[in-house]
C-alpha cells in the first residue's frame, strides 16, 4: 500500500476537508497516519462530523507543519516510517498545545502509559469504530473548552491553592516563586475536576470522564503521578492530592476561585 506524500493532506480528490456551513470555526484536527486507507477514513469522518483536518504520512512532516499552523488536536499513529510516535508525541506536546489522541495497533500497555506519560490524552486501539474515534476527539476538545461558574455564568479563569494558581484559559500553572508549567489537556481536566470538588472523593470514572472504566485502565493514574510530581513537595508522601484506597482521590487544600 503506498504511502501518504509527506505534506499535508493533499485535495487531489476534490474534497475539502473543512464544514463550510458552520457559523462557528471548527476545530482543527492533524492526522498522522502512514496507512493510506486508515488516513483516508479517518479524515473522512471527521469532515462528515464537522471538523477540518489536514493527514500528514510522517512525523517530520506534521512537524513542519507546526512551525505555521497550531491545531487544535493532533491524532498519532505510534508506528511512523521516520520516527517512533512516542517522541512524537512528545514534540508535539512541546511546541504547541493541542490536545493528543494516541492511534495504535500495538498492544502492550507499556506504549499507552508511555504515551499519556509523554503528553497524550487519550487512545484508541486499532481496528477501531469511528465513531468512537469522533467521540474521543470530541471529549478531549471539551476539556479544552473554558467552562463558566456555577452560579454566575462568569468565566472561572484562576484557581488558587496553597503555593500555586492555575491560569485555566492557559493551562497555565504558576508557584509563587514564579515557577511554571503549561500543562496537558489531560492533566487540566483531572485538575479542574479537583478544583471544582475540593475535599471530596472523587472515583476514576469522575476524574477522567470516562462511564464503565476498566480495573485495568491506568491512565488516570498516570495524570495523577504526572500532577504530583508538579504540585507536591514529595511525590511519594503526597499531602494535596490523596489516594483514597478502593474509592478514588481527593484534593485535601482549599481552593479559591478568580
Amino acid at each position: 500500500m503506498s504511502a501518504l506524500p509527506s505534506v499535508p493532506w493533499p485535495s487531489d480528490e476534490g474534497r475539502d476537508h473543512r464544514n463550510t456551513g458552520d457559523t462557528q470555526t471548527p476545530a482543527l484536527v492533524f492526522v498522522v497516519e502512514d496507512d493510506l486507507a486508515i488516513a483516508r477514513l479517518v479524515l473522512s469522518v471527521l469532515a462528515d462530523f464537522g471538523f477540518n483536518a489536514e493527514g500528514f504520512s510522517t512525523g517530520a512532516a506534521v512537524l513542519r507543519r507546526l512551525q505555521t499552523l497550531k491545531p487544535d488536536l493532533c491524532i498519532v499513529d505510534l508506528g511512523l516510517p521516520d520516527m517512533d510516535g512516542l517522541e512524537l508525541i512528545r514534540q508535539i506536546s512541546q511546541q504547541s498545545h493541542a490536545g493528543v489522541l494516541i492511534l495504535t495497533g500495538r498492544g502492550h500497555t507499556v506504549d499507552r502509559v508511555m504515551g499519556l506519560e509523554l503528553g497524550g490524552d487519550d487512545y484508541v486501539t486499532k481496528p477501531f469504530e469511528p465513531r468512537e474515534l469522533v467521540a474521543r476527539v470530541r471529549s478531549i476538545l471539551r476539556r479544552r473548552a473554558p467552562r463558566t461558574g456555577l452560579l454566575t455564568g462568569t468565566p472561572r479563569r484562576y484557581a488558587s491553592f496553597p503555593g500555586w494558581t492555575l491560569d485555566c484559559a492557559a493551562n497555565l500553572l504558576r508557584a509563587d516563586d514564579g515557577t511554571e508549567h503549561v500543562l496537558g489537556v489531560a492533566e487540566v481536566q483531572v485538575l479542574r475536576a479537583f478544583l471544582e470538588r475540593p475535599h471530596q472523593i472523587l472515583s476514576r470514572e469522575q476524574l477522567i470522564g470516562h462511564r464503565g472504566l476498566s480495573p485495568t485502565d491506568r491512565s488516570i493514574d498516570v495524570r495523577i503521578s504526572r500532577l504530583r510530581r508538579k504540585i507536591e513537595p514529595d511525590p511519594l508522601e503526597p499531602r494535596t492530592i490523596k489516594t483514597v484506597y478502593g474509592a478514588g482521590y481527593v484534593f485535601s487544600a482549599g481552593v479559591t476561585w478568580s
